[in-house]
């Protein structure tokens, strides 16, 4: 097998790509700090292309793309060269950070470090063509879990301090477990049309009938998994009735109070014009991160309005009828219901928002008190690897 890379020439093709398209962002910052600190207004002599600054940072612009331009097509074509290469985990960490941050920008501009959405299995993806599944997978079983990775993350990283949850319960249950790999910086909503998509070809194409479905998402990836149910019934999918249970970890249902945090500092930077420039740098996030607010999982929470300056809570999406829904928490707390419990929960999530809680009774989820689970003193990325989570996790997905 030829020797996993941690640099293949498709990356200096991609960050070179950025660099120039970052290069671009700093000089309109700089024409706009130059602007309003003049206290010109926009529409001034000096700040139209006809005038003086104007023509200043105009030929600047100019010069940077047709430099970019020209390495952008040398390096396109080495690109081209080398496909298929094979990858290290360490390439693949610093890919899905990057999705995570900037994937929707990677994605519009046709970068190649935007990840595609598969499905994956040992970090291979997967032809969802008959033939090509039967090949990939030794001893397909009729019932399928699907694991859905979170933000900044990829599906390898299901394995952690050796332990992997798809592999431990394919081994102990006899399910057969496949990866789903997305760019996590996409519109939450978009990610789930396409998942709902990439579900509905896997059924079609798997080698024996698919008698059983499940999902296990992670975080961003439970949200994924519940935009995925609303356009799969939708647009009249068949593997929505395969689905029988739906396991959420760590899951933001009601949002993350660190995405709350940036979107006040970008109003805060945004009232004053001295600033405004400033909260361009934070708006460089992606629509993933923006969506995680208040966990928007339609395309109406977001069409037609500006992600940065609207704050108007989202559609409400209901649980999966007809589908067991489990919901699994952690807090960094000795016990439920203190301080770090309350504001904390498991540093990233807190516990009221991965068990669907919500102050409004019409937007809560309501998992019934059976299928919930919390372990305390643990953090975000420890329900993916310790014991007694797994334990819960086989006993859920074991049960009739």
């Amino acid at each position: 097998m030829p020797k996993r890379t941690h640099l293949h020439p498709a990356d200096l093709h991609g960050i070179s790509r950025m660099t120039f398209d970052a290069v671009i962002g700093l000089i309109d910052l700089v024409e706009a700090m130059h602007r309003n600190a003049a206290g010109a207004p926009d529409q001034a002599a000096e700040a139209r292309p006809d005038g003086v600054r104007g023509r200043v940072y105009d030929r600047v612009r100019r010069v940077t793309r047709m430099v970019g331009g020209g390495l952008d097509a040398l390096l396109g074509r080495l690109g081209v060269l080398c496909v298929g290469l094979p990858s290290s985990p360490e390439r693949e960490a610093v890919l899905a950070v990057l999705n995570g941050v900037l994937g929707d920008h990677l994605e519009a501009s046709g970068n190649p470090e935007a990840i595609p959405m598969r499905l994956r299995r040992a970090g291979q993806p997967l032809r969802l063509e008959r033939e090509a599944l039967a090949q990939a997978v030794a001893h397909p079983d009729g019932r399928l879990l699907v694991l859905v990775h979170g933000l900044c993350m990829n599906d390898l990283q299901w394995n952690r301090q050796g332990h992997d949850h798809g592999a431990a319960l394919e081994r102990d249950l006899g399910m057969t477990a496949l990866y789903l790999h997305y760019n996590s910086g996409r519109h939450i909503s978009s990610n789930g049309r396409d998942f709902a998509e990439t579900l509905e070809a896997l059924v079609a194409a798997w080698p024996v009938p698919v008698d059983e479905l499940a999902i296990l998402g992670f975080s961003m990836g439970g949200l994924l998994a519940r935009s995925a149910w609303h356009y799969g019934v939708a647009a009249g999918h068949a593997w929505p009735g395969k689905l029988r249970k739906l396991v959420f970890i760590a899951t933001p249902h009601g949002g993350s109070p660190l995405e709350r945090a940036g979107h006040w500092l970008d109003l805060t930077l945004g009232a004053s014009r001295y600033t405004e420039p400033l909260a361009r740098l934070g708006q460089g996030r992606s629509a993933g991160i923006t969506d995680l607010r208040h966990a928007s999982l339609l395309d109406e929470d977001w069409q037609g309005r500006d992600r940065f300056k609207t704050d108007d809570p989202p559609s409400f999406l209901p649980l999966p009828e007809g589908v067991a829904c489990y919901a699994m928490a952690a807090t960094t707390g000795s016990r439920e219901g203190d301080f770090k419990d309350r504001w904390l929960g498991d540093g990233l999530v807190p516990l009221a928002s991965a068990l669907g809680r919500h102050e409004d009774p019409a937007r809560a989820l309501r998992f019934p008190e059976a299928r919930q689970w919390i372990g305390c003193s643990m953090n975000h990325l420890d329900l993916l690897c310790r014991p007694e989570a797994y334990a819960i996790l086989r006993l859920w997905l074991g049960e009739d």
